[in-house]
């Protein structure tokens, strides 16, 4: 939208998205005052209605999809033209906040709301969307709505998967009553915003209220197993063990060693250990951990990829050990669609706030959409860059400045409708 838009002065209403965002973190509320609502479980089943329920209540078209995926729209006078879509996720991590995706998907239905509140129509429809296990903190891969929605994941790999206690995708959604009937990817899509926490530090720190998002690092997920031999940890001497977690732990920290080495934007992480057997008195016989590496530059994160690589099989074969190394999610660097980055950033300054860019370092769904259709990302700023984490926050004005820039993205792509 530009200044000289009629509807420049439209604003949505930022007391009653706090009140939404309050409301549903009281599911799966946490002591720390954060929110626990994993994919797929009892408490996301009731965070899914209570969403679905509000937006009923706005009059909303709803549809879900056979992977879990819930669109909710709003109408255009042009029925045939493909919707302008938003929206994020609502699961959340173990010890999660009330913005991470909850904020993209509220926000959605506030500018729906707002429109409604104006008798504003649009010529294109608009939809909300929220997507089946963004987190990936149950079930792997990670976007898996999303990317079953975009062909990237097959829906047989997405109903195979399973917990840790062995209970799979499509019995679950079966039992919360989310395995829908529409084919994943026929829902059509004309452009896709998603609003969201920075999930780091950098608008705080910059002092800027709107992050304009061109481009998301690439990012590679591994799961590696080390396999060494269980033994009493008073007898067997130290020169003859096989310990699979002091094996484990020289490739944990060389994952951080090459993040360093590709500074500032490379990123190392081991965020996931699981040691067999588990006892203060044995010598660990297995253990199985997570790696997360991540760059914006796909010719460097293939080099810290072959890094790795390369250090994993030193140590197998000098230590004779063996290590498994599985890549379990792959994404590539993502550039959003230019006109959607200008589109977002225009808006920002038409409504008088200050603006960056800022590549983002974690992944969202609008990697995915951004292969069907033009994407583009808002950030705002999260306290101390804190996310993941349930001291997680956002100011209100913060909160209301990312959804008015969100309403007038998506109108500058819907259109309003002029008599």
């Amino acid at each position: 939208m530009t200044s000289a838009s009629p509807l420049r002065d439209l604003r949505i209403r930022a007391d009653r998205l706090c009140q939404s965002l309050l409301e549903l973190a009281q599911i799966g509320a946490t002591p720390k005052g954060g929110v626990c609502r994993l994919a797929l479980t009892d408490l996301d089943k009731q965070g899914r209605l209570w969403v679905v329920e509000k937006a009923r209540r706005l009059g909303l078209e709803i549809t879900t999809d056979q992977i879990g995926n819930t669109f909710m729209r709003r109408p255009g006078k042009n029925a045939q033209l493909p919707p302008v879509m938003t929206g994020s996720h609502i699961d959340t991590q173990p010890t999660g906040g009330k913005y991470d995706g909850n904020y993209g998907v509220l926000a959605g239905l506030e500018v729906i709301e707002t429109l409604i509140d104006h008798e504003i129509e649009t010529e294109a429809p608009i939809e909300v969307v929220f997507w089946t296990n963004e987190e990936g903190s149950r079930f792997t891969p990670v976007m898996m709505g999303s990317g079953v929605f975009a062909g990237a994941v097959t829906l047989e790999h997405a109903y195979g998967a399973s917990d840790t206690a062995g209970k799979k995708v499509k019995d679950e959604l079966q039992r919360i009553g989310f395995l829908g009937e529409q084919t994943p990817g026929e829902h059509p899509c004309g452009a896709y915003f998603e609003a969201h926490i920075e999930q780091g530090p950098v608008l705080e720190h910059q002092d800027k209220v709107i992050g304009v998002v061109p481009a998301v690092m690439g990012l590679r997920w591994f799961d590696c197993t080390v396999k060494g031999f269980e033994a009493h940890a008073g007898p067997t001497p130290m020169d003859i063990r096989i310990d699979a977690l002091q094996h484990a732990t020289s490739i944990m920290q060389k994952v951080v060693a090459i993040a360093n080495e590709f500074k500032p934007h490379g990123r190392g992480t081991v965020g996931m250990v699981q040691v067999f057997p588990n006892s203060r008195n044995v010598i660990p016989g297995q253990v199985q951990f997570s790696i997360d590496i991540r760059h914006p530059d796909s010719v460097i994160l293939e080099k810290m990829t072959a890094l790795l690589k390369d250090y994993i099989a030193q140590v197998s074969s000098e230590k004779s050990i063996a290590i498994d190394l599985k890549e379990v999610s792959y994404f590539p660097p993502c550039n959003f669609d230019a006109n959607c980055v200008d589109t977002i950033r225009q808006a920002a300054i038409d409504l008088g706030y200050s603006q960056m860019d800022v590549v983002s370092g974690a992944g969202h769904d609008a990697i995915y959409m951004n292969r069907l259709a033009p994407t583009g990302m808002i950030f705002i700023p999260c306290k101390d860059g804190v996310s993941h984490n349930e001291i997680e926050d956002a100011k209100s004005e913060h909160l209301e400045a990312g959804a008015n820039v969100l309403l007038h993205s998506m109108l500058a792509f819907a259109k309003p409708v002029t008599n």
